[in-house]
């Protein structure tokens, strides 16, 4: 029997969940997705447990029902402003003073790791990821991997992801309550890149951008590992705030229309086709055009595209990136996002990432808005199928709890 793996995607306005199946020819097929709207969440962050529980015991269930598979643990992913992350060095003697030069081993590998993660963080945060960006043998740089080289000294940069300790427990705390095994959390961007972004793009430097309800959240890759991590406490439910205002609607309302008809790129719209605004409490229905709704939304998402570039610039210095923008999360479904980000950010170099084709049924989740699941599920993989691409015997919750180890190699050989 094949190993079974579920990415779950605790959103502020909708709960996905992906369930992926590891086959013999170690190859992962998408078996069922699913997904309903969100209940006790405010800006990716819970704020009633029971009332989050529900929808995740929920949209598990119908993943379960459209994959015919009952799982028992699930992995998911954390984002928001309860992220922090930083970048770190360590550095390790190889050999002792007098004696000789020797090789470098996968040993020396994890002390120079274990030495850049010595470092100390508040008692209410926790660490999610320690990931190499960079090895320096005896002063010089630019080694991706140490081993087998010779040396004296070995250093390694590295970015450290860290989140609140208190968010984790309550991500824990539903899904436990769900009656699932939480397995692992991990960051959302970083899951998401697996699934949606390409080696070149790794390489040559891209950002990763996650439009979300609540909060829009972004990771910077340069020279194929992380290098900031950032996240704007703005998304697509102010977008549906402005139109509910400016309109005098519903906000439910607001948001259907913003979804059926919205724009956020004027040269685009054809500013004679109109939008039937319901009526309210009596009122008659009012009409508008699909202009005059992009008039509202473009600037709200030119602020939001805005910051994005702002803190990108302020964390890192970058003003320049041979990579691409690389655009998910729901906002990203949004016609005229990508033009939009064009003209913000000044390149043509922009996307919608969308996951690859992995088999299974149906294609749903070939859509910029399933990236994080999809890519739970990926970031996964390792920990499944083991190092040497074989299955584990045991059952694949017990599998990924005890997977440090290839979990972290999974990360060394996709950022490198």
């Amino acid at each position: 029997m094949s190993s079974i793996i579920v990415g779950l995607d605790i959103g502020t306005s909708l709960i996905r969940a992906a369930i992926g199946e590891i086959n013999d020819n170690n190859d992962m097929e998408i078996l069922g997705v699913a997904k309903k709207a969100s209940a006790g969440l405010r800006n990716g962050v819970i704020v009633n447990i029971e009332a989050a529980m529900a929808v995740i015991k929920s949209v598990i269930e119908a993943a379960e029902q459209n994959a015919g598979y009952e799982v028992t643990s699930c992995v998911t992913g954390i984002g928001g402003t309860q992220i922090e992350s930083f970048n770190s060095r360590g550095l390790v003697a190889v050999s002792s003073r007098g004696k000789n030069t020797r090789e470098i081993t996968g040993q020396d590998v994890g002390r120079v790791i274990e030495a850049a993660n010595a470092v100390q963080i508040p008692m209410d945060r926790e660490m999610l990821h320690v990931i190499p960006q960079d090895y320096i043998i005896d002063g010089i740089s630019g080694i991706k991997d140490p081993i087998h080289m010779m040396g004296v000294r070995l250093e390694a940069e590295v970015h450290i992801v860290t989140a609140s300790r208190t968010a984790i427990q309550n991500v824990r705390s539903c899904v436990n309550r769900a009656g699932y095994a939480l397995d692992s959390v991990m960051l959302k961007t970083l899951v998401a890149t697996q699934a949606v972004v390409h080696e070149d793009e790794l390489d040559l430097g891209s950002i990763l951008i996650d439009l979300g309800a609540g909060t829009t959240d972004v990771i910077v890759l340069i020279h194929g590992a992380p290098v900031c991590t950032a996240s704007i406490a703005v998304g697509g439910n102010l977008v549906t705030n402005d139109i509910a205002i400016v309109k005098g609607i519903p906000t439910v309302t607001a948001e259907k229309i913003k979804i059926e008809s919205g724009s956020c790129w004027l040269p685009d719209i054809d500013g004679s086709k109109e939008v039937i605004l319901p009526g309210v409490g009596g009122r008659p229905p009012e009409l508008t055009t699909e202009a005059e709704l992009c008039q509202i939304i473009q600037p709200r998402m030119e602020e939001i595209f805005t910051m994005v570039r702002n803190a990108v610039v302020h964390k890192t210095n970058l003003r320049q990136l041979s990579g691409n923008i690389v655009l998910t999360g729901g906002g990203a479904l949004m016609n005229g996002v990508v033009e939009l980000a064009q003209s913000v950010f000044g390149t043509s170099a922009v996307r919608l990432g969308i996951p690859e084709k992995h088999g299974g049924i149906e294609e749903y989740y070939r859509s910029p808005d399933w990236a994080t699941a999809v890519g739970l599920i990926l970031a996964n993989k390792d920990a499944v199928t083991g190092k040497d691409g074989r299955k584990n015997k045991k059952n694949h919750s017990q599998s990924r709890k005890d997977s440090g180890e290839s979990l972290f190699t999974r990360f060394k050989k996709t950022f490198f």
